[in-house]
């Protein structure tokens, strides 16, 4: 089974360091996604329509919200992988610009080389992560370090002037779509099933499926998880509730379906999360 060996948090977003033997299904995340082989075999994931390899030297790199999956060859060992979810308000604080890797086309291409100082850094931050959890200034600066490297070397956003690009993606939106979205990142409807919001959008099944796809990049279905998978994660993080409490407010018909859901989409089971996630953090009042 897989499993969490330390996970950070802040308002860089979250950073994992993960020990994975099993696939995971199609996802996709809200943040610029950046995956790093720590130790043990080479392995892959699908981004979009492409299989890529992550290696020793090569990253994988993931634009916010582009659906992606692990996949893991049961015949090979595991694989220890650092796994980084960052926030663009959080990069945007290095460069305005950098806002952009909130939406899809911030990385030219979904794998790069790695450069040695890259490589190095990676290592010394899931270093610290395993010998000081609680190391967090230490832990952020080397995290700092690595993703301006990484993007100073995977991306044109490093040189391109403040962003236009999220004004006119916005625009693309249908209001319909747009009143849909912006009520379900509110965490209002999160349980509805998709008739429910097409139902509400004015539209039928199919011509909400397509409005949505096209404004999005992603299905429906793959956006409501995406939205459940943040809530899911920022409550097992910071609040102290049981987690049936949290399987019920996503709108689960049993805990035992949110823990499978939870599993499919980060690897672990949501008490590991929470375990893991709250080494060398203060205990949620």
């Amino acid at each position: 089974m897989s499993t969490a060996l330390r996970i950070a948090h802040g308002a860089f977003g979250r950073v994992a360091l993960l020990d994975m033997d099993r696939s995971l299904v199609r996802h996709a995340h809200p943040h610029c996604h950046v995956l790093i082989k720590a130790e043990g075999a080479d392995t892959q994931f699908a981004v979009g329509d492409e299989l890529v390899s992550l290696t020793g030297r090569q990253a994988v790199l993931i634009d916010a919200w582009v659906p992606h999956a692990y996949v893991h060859d049961q015949s090979h060992p595991r694989t220890v992988i650092l796994a980084l979810y960052i926030e663009p308000d959080w990069l945007k604080g290095f460069r305005p610009n950098w806002a952009a890797s909130g939406a899809p086309g911030f990385f030219e291409r979904p794998a790069g080389e790695l450069s040695p100082r890259i490589r190095q850094l990676a290592m010394d931050l899931a270093a610290v992560m395993v010998s000081d959890p609680g190391a967090n200034s230490a832990q952020e600066q080397l995290l700092s370090d690595l993703m301006v490297s990484v993007i100073e070397r995977f991306t044109p956003w490093r040189t391109i002037s403040p962003p236009i690009r999220p004004a006119t993606e916005r625009d693309r939106f249908d209001w319909r779509i747009r009143r849909v979205t912006d009520r379900l990142r509110k965490g209002s409807g999160i349980s509805a099933d998709i008739e429910t919001l097409a139902r509400e959008a004015g539209l039928s099944r199919a011509h909400f499926y397509r409005l949505f796809e096209r404004a999005t990049h992603v299905t429906p279905h793959v956006y409501l998880n995406v939205l459940r998978m943040e809530l899911a994660v920022n409550a097992i993080v910071h609040e102290p509730g049981k987690l049936r409490a949290v399987s019920e407010r996503l709108g689960f018909s049993a805990p035992a379906h949110f823990t499978r859901f939870f599993r499919d989409h980060a690897g672990v089971k949501p008490s590991e999360f929470r375990a893991v996630a709250r080494m060398g953090s203060p205990t949620p009042a």
